[in-house]
């Protein structure tokens, strides 16, 4: 079990996972508490962590457990380091040295650990007047050139640095120990150091490449300038976590799981040849090899879904999730399983007619990973289950029974009944207009307007030479006072109907409403009324913050002469008339 926490400790430290790797050599140095590896492991993850005190405390431990691992010295050299005491990790690199003289990481760090050794500055040359070059106006724009130091300036801590010393120049002595600091303002001197990628060094041997670079102190500069072409720099690589003796079982097991990938990498390729019954062999194959990587069942799944098999992709999708969860598994794996089988019921649901088991698959998948593409398939299988509801409850002969007995309750003036049965109507046959329409005049009598105006909205909708949908709109429209509307819905109504007596006297209607706004007949009351309501009207709202429109109303009042001439354009007139029936424009 310790080998097991350890093997995924080394594989999080190698993603650069480092929080994930310290809590994975935790639970193995749980397991096996005097094993040295483990702490070195762990502090090699607590040192990418720039959490230099936990890291010191277990390369102690682990030089105290094997005093005669070389490794061992040098996770305390790089956490002493981290800590800024280049004294005592010096000391530490050299122990090191003494048990293995030839070891690349104890040279490196005992080079930089000397490096960050305090020195004695020559006169006039002064931290506090260095410091003054990074008050330059261009200290940003050339940190952010250079792409040696251009990924400092997303580092919380060393921005924090540098403006203090734009506030202090003094204060630069404080932080010539952080090799950033001091790679800086060799951009900022214009000369180059010596051996430039020392720099780009990890913060400690066995940390990954993203670590920040770790502490050192100013080394002998030689002049140069900064237009010479940079030489190509090489990176050291650092050592990964030390790797624990495997057992001939450990070994095995490794052998099949290298096995287990590839047989999956060739059921990949077979599966995009469409060469399913081959897939399934290798991914079989894998299963076999591996039982603990449930991407071998869902991968199998897959192709059973193409193959329109989907009692066995529901099969392996369900083994797929009873493993997963043994085996803890990432929750993501999980809710691609459950997708998968919630697809699969789906394509069955077609010819069962019961989606319900499709929709729940989905769910559960989604309260394991909320993926969009799950969403999606929800959303659709849902969509299908209602429109297979509706295709059901279809029956045209008892809508027409559910609008008569609406017709009468209509004339009885019971009209929540009448609406009930319309209601029921369109249930049974969604496609009939006149059921909208009668529905829109039984809102209309309740004083529902927006739900009747929705109403006769769909009637025009699904037929628009209906008239009576344009005589309900109309009628809707005026009652809520919008009478240019109302003017341009019968008007329209009148093109597929011209010699209709309700449109006609509702366009009538309109221009005697229209006509008493323009002849300012509006009692303070409607007026007010009006105002309101057009405040609330988004196309008046634009009329007015139009530049254009505002002129006009501005001459209006200013030149009326000249506003007379605005009423020569028929898109000026237009607006101008909905301004003055919305009674914010009175014309006399």
């Amino acid at each position: 079990m310790a080998d097991e926490a350890k093997a995924k400790g080394n594989a999080a430290f190698s993603a650069g996972r480092f929080e994930e790797a310290a809590g994975h050599f935790g639970d193995a140095i749980a397991l096996a508490p005097d094993n040295h590896v483990l702490y070195s492991n762990r502090s090699a993850a607590y040192a990418s962590l720039h959490r230099y005190k936990e890291a010191l405390a277990d390369a102690e431990r682990t030089v105290a457990l094997k005093p005669d691992w070389a490794k061992g010295y040098s996770r305390l050299g790089a956490a002493h380091l981290g800590l800024r005491d280049a004294g005592k990790a010096v000391e530490a690199y050299e122990k090191g040295l003494a048990l293995e003289p030839s070891n690349t990481a104890l040279k490196d760090g005992l080079a930089q650990a000397r490096l960050a050794l305090p020195r004695p500055r020559p006169p006039g040359f002064g931290a506090d007047t260095i410091g003054k070059v990074f008050q330059g106006p261009d200290v940003w724009s050339k940190i952010a050139a250079d792409p040696t130091t251009r990924a400092y300036l997303e580092q919380p801590d060393f921005m924090q640095m540098l403006r203090d010393v734009q506030r202090n120049p003094g204060s630069l002595g404080n932080y010539l120990s952080d090799p950033r600091m001091m790679q800086v303002l060799t951009l900022m001197l214009n000369i180059r150091p010596q051996n430039e990628n020392q720099y780009n060094e990890a913060s400690e041997p066995a940390a990954s490449q993203s670590a920040s670079p770790p502490p050192q102190q100013q080394q002998q500069h030689k002049p140069e300038t900064r237009s010479r072409e940079p030489e190509p720099e090489t990176k050291s690589k650092d050592p990964e976590p030390e790797p624990m003796e495997m057992t001939e079982e450990e070994k095995e097991r490794k052998e099949r799981k290298v096995a287990a990938q590839k047989e999956k990498e060739a059921g990949n390729a077979a599966y995009k040849k469409k060469d399913f019954e081959t897939a399934i062999e290798h991914y079989t194959k894998a299963m076999e090899l591996d039982d603990e990587d449930i991407s071998y069942l869902t991968n199998r799944a897959a192709v059973y879904l193409e193959m329109a098999k989907y009692d066995e992709c529901i099969k392996d999708c369900d083994m797929a999730v009873e493993r997963g969860r043994e085996l803890r598994a990432d929750f993501k794996m999980i809710s691609r399983a459950l997708t998968r089988k919630g697809t699969a019921l789906a394509k069955l649901a077609k010819c069962s007619k019961d989606y319900n088991v499709a929709i729940e698959s989905f769910q559960k998948a989604l309260t394991e990973h909320r993926n969009p593409d799950t969403l999606k398939r929800l959303n659709d299988a849902e969509r299908a289950k209602k429109e297979l509801e509706q295709q059901e409850y279809y029956d045209p002969k008892i809508a027409d029974e559910e609008r008569e007995k609406g017709n009468e309750f209509f004339k009885q003036q019971k009209y929540p009944e009448a609406v009930k049965h319309y209601t029921e109507a369109l249930r049974r046959n969604p496609q009939d207009p006149r059921v909208y329409s009668n529905r829109a005049a039984c809102y209309t009598k309740l004083g529902a307007m927006p739900e009747g105006l929705k109403d006769a909205e769909k009637c025009i909708e699904l037929d628009p030479t209906f008239s009576k949908g344009y005589t309900r709109k109309g009628a809707i429209q005026f009652f809520m006072k919008e009478y240019d509307k109302a003017m341009e819905t019968y008007q329209v109504g009148l093109k597929h109907d011209p010699s209709n007596q309700e449109l006609l006297d509702g366009v009538k209607r309109c221009i005697q409403q229209i006509n008493k706004a323009n002849r300012g007949e509006l009692t303070p009351e409607e007026l007010k009324e009006r105002q309101d309501k057009a405040m609330h009207d988004p196309e008046i709202q634009n009329i007015l913050t139009d530049p254009v429109m505002r002129q006009v109303l501005i001459d209006f009042q200013e030149n009326p002469r000249s506003a007379q001439d605005h009423l020569k354009n028929p898109g000026v007139k237009q607006k101008i008339m909905k301004l003055v029936s919305a009674g914010i424009v009175q014309m006399k």
